[in-house]
């Protein structure tokens, strides 16, 4: 088993400003499914756009994304993974803002899975503006090895009860890619997708997360303090698929019923 123990504690510093074009480009690719709170302040989710990593060509892997040794460790695992995360705005982003992200490695561990031996990490993202951290995130990505055989497709469609019904569609994809600069393959390139063992493109684990997010803030009428959630099994591209509140719990569920992803939120203090 890898030692990567030393790589704990690395951390990357990014610098962006919340422009006009930020906020036009995060509507168009989330509208209809967004919580709009009134200019200046930032949609909740916009974040996953700001000060993301931009790797040349040449800093980045055979799956898209950044290449592994350059902030991450030098992972064997070949197949990258969202696994899930939290979020917890302090207060919102405004427009015109100059925002600083620090990424820090927090966690690395072992795992064994069905595919056997899988390496967890964890991120935490400190994005601030001129008065201090605004959100406090936390990634978790997992590595593994394909599954023998590869992922089944999804069952049969029965529509679920959802409040709302987004297409996924590959438009909608590349667009989320392209605001966040995801080169990951498994979301725009088919004949990738289907090497490391799906039956088609993949929805983005961090605009799951988004959709419920917004879906959250929309039920609530503002952005929850504290938005903790898990990716659980794939969501591909085609057909469509609901996203549901359910009083303080959420879901992303597949044409076929099952869920993908879920999440809790934890209102703030209104006192």
């Amino acid at each position: 088993m890898a030692d990567f123990s030393d790589w704990i504690g690395r951390s990357v510093t990014r610098f962006d400003t919340l422009s006009q074009r930020i906020f036009d480009t995060y509507r168009a690719t989330m509208a209809p499914f967004l919580f709009e709170p009134g200019d200046p302040v930032a949609p909740p989710g916009l974040h996953f756009g700001l000060a993301t990593a931009t790797p040349d060509a040449e800093s980045t892997g055979p799956d898209g994304a950044e290449g592994k040794g350059v902030f991450l460790p030098p992972i064997e695992q070949p197949r990258r993974m969202w696994a899930g995360g939290s979020i917890e705005t302090l207060r919102p982003l405004r427009h015109g803002t100059l925002v600083i992200r620090t990424s820090t490695i927090t966690d690395i561990r072992f795992r064994q899975g069905s595919s056997g031996e899988m390496c967890l990490v964890s991120i935490t993202h400190d994005i601030a503006d001129g008065n201090g951290t605004a959100i406090l995130e936390r990634q978790d990505l997992v590595f593994r090895h394909p599954p023998e055989g590869g992922m089944p497709p999804a069952g049969p469609a029965r529509p679920p009860a959802a409040d709302w019904q987004v297409d996924a569609t590959a438009l909608l994809l590349f667009r989320f890619s392209a605001f966040t600069f995801n080169g990951h393959r498994i979301h725009y390139d088919l004949s990738h997708a289907e090497e490391e063992g799906y039956p088609g493109l993949l929805v983005h684990g961090p605009l799951q997360a988004a959709l419920m997010l917004n879906l959250a803030a929309e039920k609530l009428g503002y952005v929850p303090q504290r938005f903790d959630y898990r990716c659980l099994a794939p969501l591909y591209a085609g057909g469509s698929f609901g996203v549901a509140w359910e009083t303080g719990a959420l879901r992303v569920i597949r044409s076929d019923g099952v869920t993908t992803a879920e999440a809790q939120v934890r209102a703030r203090d209104r006192g």
